[in-house]
This record gives C-alpha cells, structure tokens and sequence, in this order.
C-alpha cells in the first residue's frame, strides 16, 4: 500500500513538473493573454508650468482605469496605470517616458500636456511602437514621423488661432501684437495670425518670442507697446504670463488682452490683484458641458468647471481601452490600428469605455465621443474639430462671455 502510493506521489510530480515545464515555455504574449494585467503609462505635468492641472489629468485617468477593471477589464485583463510626472520639462518628461516604455513595458503613454515635452517623447514612442496621445497642440508634433503612433485630442495651432482670430474680430480690436514664449507653436502662431486677422477686419500690428526665465519683461513690453495695438494676445505660461501682466499694468497699458486658459487660470488670478487681472479674455477648447459624461466626470474631481486637459485624458484612457478591445490585442500597433475603429463612423454612439466595452464583446460597432466632443482625427493624428470657451476676468474670477 506504501508502495502504491508512493508511485502515485512520483507519477503526480513528474506531472506536475511536467505542466510547470510547458507553462513555462509558452510565449510571453500568451501568458498576457491568460489575464495578466494591462501596463499603461500615464504621463502627466505634476510639478512644473503645468502642475495646476496634472494631478486632475492623472485622476481622470484613474477613474476611466477603475471603471473598466470594475466591469471586467479588457480582454479579461486589468487595466495597471503606471504614472510619471512630465514635471512640464522635455529633460524630465524623456527620462519619464525611457522607464514607461523600457521597465514598465506599456502599450501606451497618455496625457502628455506642453509641446515641447510631447515634441521630445514622441520619437521614444514610435521608435518602440507605443502609443502616444497628447493634449498638446503645435501643429509641429503631428507633422514628425510619427507612424500613425500619436493622436491628439488637442485642437492644433490652426484650429485654435482661426478661432482667437474670429473672436478678437468680432470684438472690434483692428491690431494685435503677440508675445509667445519661446516654444515649439510660437512661429505657427504668429504665422496662422498673420493670414487669419484680416479676415475679421483685423492685422498682425508685431510679435516677439521670450525667453520664459526672467524677472522683468519691461522691455518686451516696450517693443509691444511702441506698436500701440488695439489688444495684445499673451501667448506663455502661467509664471511668465504673471511677469508680462505686471509689468503692463505698470506701463499703463489700458487696451484689450487675451490668452490661454491655461495660462490665465484661477491660480494665477488668486495671485495677482483685481486690477492687473481684470478685463483679460482667455480661450480653451470647449469639453461637452452638460453631456452625462461630462457630470460623471464633474461628480469625480468635485467640480462642475472642468478644464479642457483632465476631459481630454479621461477620453485618453477610454479610446486605449477600445481600441485594444476591438484589436483583441494590447499593443501600441493594436491601438495605433483600431482607434479611429471606435471613435468614428456609423457605429453606435457611445460615451464611456464600460458601455462601449460591452457593445463590442456582442460584436457591435461603436463611435465614441467623450468628454471632450467628438474624438474624429485625421490621417495625421490631429482632432479635426472642436467648440472653444471663452471667458474673461472680473473682480478676480471668470465670467463666461460665449462658447462657440
């Protein structure tokens, strides 16, 4: 009986050993397969000119993630993010994206925010063939040799500048001088402007390019104002726009400014007096306010005024999901191959990544539009559309003057 038995223990090991040994054998892509998690990269400005809106970019992302492996995941498989900070710095941002791509091994790196960080990432990713979405918006970063591995949910510089052009029109402005910092949608800019202005009964009075480390901007200022321009479009970030706001304020400068809502945000209004502030205009690409998915993500981050980017990001994550869902593959040229599958065309629209997971495991087609609008891109990656926000400060808060 001992005996028998022990053959039996023997013949079970071997067995055992047996199936440890063809377990260990099989390919990496199928281990995936059988329900190892999904690695994504999340990289976003959590310090730096961008750092007011990392961390709610990073959290979209989080809850779309969260969903998804609540409702099953994809494949069978969790979603794992793994997050870095871009630190609004290409250095940084580079160093960020080697350890995504080389140690975590994502299929994808999302939320990418300045152009000069998205500019110098980009070729980490099409070199690896991971995927790259971006909130960025200089028309350089779809013109690189991308391959097809980059979309953005940004509108680019043509898009942006063709809607400022029409709104300092419409307001009545017959010059504007602007003064970029020195970055890659500077020169785009001054050049979409320059044909875009006289359109709306308005001209390009000037522009510069500073650098965005300095103390004082009073003789950029000078220059400006020796043009004596009806309005003057402040074209950097939040700390230099602070510095170039000053420094108008006290040359005596009474004519009309706009900038970017990036730029010219709630921090920076809390940080400077009524006066400086007041009467300036920004402009941000429009999310899908008042849509469901708009309040689910609002009822997330504990706000009703979501910025443009965390709306963006949180569609980031969903088109990555489905597109690795319809491609019934988690790779960069999986989701590179099958994005505009599920976010354009006659499918069934839908406006998360859950319901559109459960359409395409019933064999549905699907078109998902997303917090941000309509997710339609072109051959080069580029949004092809979108509504812009206006606002305008008074008494040190924002006002909506229209969307359109």
């Amino acid at each position: 009986m001992k005996a028998g038995i022990s053959v039996m223990n023997r013949r079970s090991l071997m067995q055992a050993g047996a199936a440890a040994a063809l377990a260990g054998a099989l390919p990496a892509r199928l281990a995936r397969a059988a329900g190892a998690p999904i690695p994504l990269g999340t990289l976003t400005p959590l310090t730096g000119a961008g750092g007011p809106y990392g961390p709610s970019m990073r959290k979209a992302m989080e809850w779309v993630a969260g969903e998804v492996n609540k409702a099953g995941g994809v494949l069978g498989r969790e979603l794992k993010l793994y997050s870095e900070d871009g630190e609004t710095n290409p250095d940084a941002a580079v160093r960020a994206a080697r350890k995504l791509i080389d140690v975590d091994k994502v299929a994808a790196v999302m939320g990418t925010w300045a152009s000069a960080v998205t500019t110098a990432v980009a070729p980490l990713c099409w070199e690896s063939k991971t995927f790259l979405t971006t909130v960025s918006g200089s028309d350089t970063i779809t013109k690189l040799p991308h391959h097809g591995y980059l979309v953005r949910t940004q509108p680019n510089t043509v898009l942006q500048m063709t809607g400022l052009a029409r709104f300092v029109g419409g307001l009545g402005a017959k010059t504007l001088f602007v003064m970029s910092v020195q970055a890659p949608f500077a020169a785009p800019t001054h050049r979409i402007l320059g044909e875009e202005l006289p359109k709306h009964g308005c001209k390009l009075a000037g522009t510069l390019t500073y650098d965005k480390d300095k103390a004082s901007y009073r003789s950029e200022v000078d220059e400006a104002l020796r043009a004596k321009p009806d309005m003057i479009y402040l074209n950097g970030y939040t700390p230099d726009t602070i510095v170039l706001l000053k420094d108008l304020y006290k040359s005596g400068y009474d004519g009309k400014r706009i900038a970017q809502a990036y730029a010219v945000n709630a921090k920076l209004l809390a940080s400077l007096p009524h006066e400086v502030t007041d009467g300036i205009y920004t402009i941000a690409p429009s999310p899908d306010v008042g849509s469901a998915s708009y309040n689910r993500l609002a009822k997330v981050l504990g706000t009703q005024d979501l910025d443009p980017y965390s709306c963006q990001c949180h569609d980031h994550v969903s088109l990555v999901a489905l597109a690795i869902a319809k491609a019934g593959e988690a790779s960069g040229t999986a989701i590179r191959d099958n994005i505009r599958k599920i976010s354009q065309g006659s499918g069934t629209k839908v406006d998360s990544a859950v319901e559109g997971l459960k359409l395409l495991a019933a064999g549905k087609e699907i078109n998902y539009e997303g917090v941000s609008g309509p997710c339609d891109f072109t051959d080069i990656g580029d949004i092809r559309d979108t509504k812009f926000r206006y606002e305008q400060a008074e008494n040190g808060k924002f006002k909506l003057v229209k969307i359109a």
